[in-house]
């Protein structure tokens, strides 16, 4: 008996709301308001007294705040003109956002950490007051310690980035506890894993090594070999890469560091293809840490909030960032402020609050068997639209030729680039035409003209399909007809951007301040 054949997917017919729309600023009208508030009652006044003029002069303004006066039916036809002009999540097939983990996040979650219980809240709320809260804290605290296999788990980071510097900051602190801070001056990190790590590193004074990869696209253990010494604080390692691959012999490259004292870090930004199949501890390492806003369901917003989740060892548990969340013989829960060995507060108060009930409805929700059904998934998805891929002449992945991959790859247009001239960063654009997502990859491009997918566990076979049809008809049309390519987007509410701008400081305006020094100044004098 033959299986149905899937009908071949249609171009989705996009077009990007254009409404021309002013900054919320320019629309301001001077004494228009949205509320009404009613005059204090002299009584009133009376009792509080002049609070301003109690106030220190140096937390006084000169004058009031020139923001924008504006009726509440306006501010909403504004802001919903704005959502419409957005490409988003929720809107398209968004895999193209690679190693940036951009899944459904279930909005009963929204909901949850939106709830007036928890979004009355206040950091300096008395934790007698606060116990359910702390509670999800310290039990989200206890599963990522078995999702990772590790012994302690703090969560006061604020973000990926803010919690690999934490992992280097606890680095440096176990070894000048061990008196070997000095000595230790090298940290060793490979070109594929996330550029964090280097920077981090780099920012706290460490010579970085750069490891990287073998013909067949796996980080070189015999080069990793060759930069050990006592020299080294610490190996910091994503796994699997952002091109996807797995590495291996990552055992091995834990044993190697461990051998001349150094400590091994492990970047799981990519974990979402590996929960419940393999773990830090698993592998040896000392440390490591999740993303939240990737791997757990809570979305990134626009650029954030984000969470980090940096969990340890026993041995580096003393310096793990603090404040944190303990519970108290008696089953309460407190907030204890960081111990003497603690690299101390990365962040204020004890972590981004709803992205951390959001990640923790979400594993509550998928139990241990539902995390590892997402990861299998994931990496389903993944290779299923791999080979959709590789079939559009021009697109490659390489190294490890003929292999899966985890949960994501870093492809590669150069040969379309070769014969037609057209660039991925182009091809990106163009995309944007069909109402999709596309991302090349981090800097150095060292795969050439890269284009980086992921696509979860979120996305059905049909949307994969549509991707992929969407990708060869932007290829097609790069060989037939280039100048639509180069000259896009055409269906988008902004039209086509020059680098030139983006490289001219002169140019930027980022603030409403600025734009108007820069430009109304500019347009006054020519008239």
């Amino acid at each position: 008996m033959s299986l149905p054949v899937a009908p071949k997917p249609a171009l989705r017919r996009f077009q990007q709301a254009r409404w021309d729309e002013p900054i919320v600023f320019e629309l301001s009208t001077p004494g228009e308001r949205g509320v009404l508030v009613s005059a204090v009652e002299p009584e009133v006044r009376s009792a509080v007294g002049d609070v301003v003029a109690d106030l220190p002069p140096a937390l006084r303004r000169p004058a009031a705040p020139a923001l924008p006066e504006m009726g509440q039916m306006r501010v909403l036809k504004h802001y919903l003109r704005l959502s419409q002009e957005n490409l988003g999540a929720d809107f398209n097939v968004d895999i193209g956002q690679g190693t940036c983990t951009m899944k459904y996040a279930p909005k009963i979650n929204d909901q949850l950490a939106g709830t007036p219980q928890l979004t009355a809240m206040h950091p300096h709320q008395d934790p007698a007051d606060a116990q359910g809260v702390l509670e999800i804290v310290w039990r989200l605290e206890r599963m990522l310690a078995e999702i990772s296999g590790m012994d302690e788990v703090s969560l006061h980071t604020q973000g990926g980035s803010a919690a690999i510097w934490s992992n280097i900051a606890m680095i440096r602190a176990y070894h000048e506890a061990n008196g070997e801070a000095e000595q230790r001056r090298e940290v060793i990190t490979t070109i594929f894993s996330h550029p964090s790590n280097a920077a981090a590193a780099k920012a706290a004074g460490y010579e970085v090594i750069t490891v990287y990869p073998d013909a067949d696209g796996y980080p070189s253990l015999d080069a990793l070999k060759a930069a050990l010494s006592p020299r080294t604080a610490a190996i910091m390692v994503t796994n699997p890469e952002d091109t996807g691959i797995y590495n291996p012999a990552i055992r091995e490259w834990v044993d190697a560091a461990h051998a001349v004292g150094a400590l091994a870090s492990y970047d799981q930004a990519n974990a979402n293809g590996i929960l419940g199949i393999t773990r830090a501890r698993d592998a040896g390492f000392d440390v490591c840490h999740f993303n939240l806003h990737k791997t757990f369901g809570t979305p990134h917003g626009c650029g954030g909030p984000g969470s980090g989740a940096n969990a340890v060892s026993a041995a580096l548990a003393p310096f793990l960032p603090g404040p944190r969340v303990v519970r108290e013989d008696d089953g309460t829960f407190a907030v204890a402020e960081a111990g003497e060995r603690s690299i101390g507060a990365v962040g204020p108060f004890f972590g981004v609050i709803p992205a951390l009930v959001k990640a923790y409805s979400w594993i509550m929700a998928l139990g241990a068997d539902g995390l590892l059904a997402a990861a299998e998934t994931a990496v389903l998805n993944n290779n299923y639209l791999m080979a959709k891929v590789l079939a559009i002449p021009g697109a490659s992945a390489p190294y490890a030729t003929g292999r899966r991959r985890i949960e994501q790859v870093r492809y590669s247009w150069e040969e379309l680039y070769q014969e037609t001239g057209v660039s991925s960063e182009e091809i990106g654009v163009r995309m944007t035409d069909f109402g999709m997502h596309y991302w090349t990859s981090h800097h150095p491009y060292v795969v050439p003209q890269p284009f980086t997918l992921e696509p979860t566990e979120s996305y059905s076979m049909s949307e994969l399909d549509e991707y992929a049809a969407t990708l060869a008809e932007v290829a097609r049309e790069a060989r037939e007809n280039p100048e639509v390519v180069r000259t896009a987007p055409h269906n988008q509410t902004v039209h086509h951007t020059h680098h030139d701008d983006l490289d001219d400081p002169e140019r930027w305006a980022v603030t409403w301040r600025a734009y108007r020094r820069k430009y109304f100044a500019a347009e006054a004098a020519a008239s």
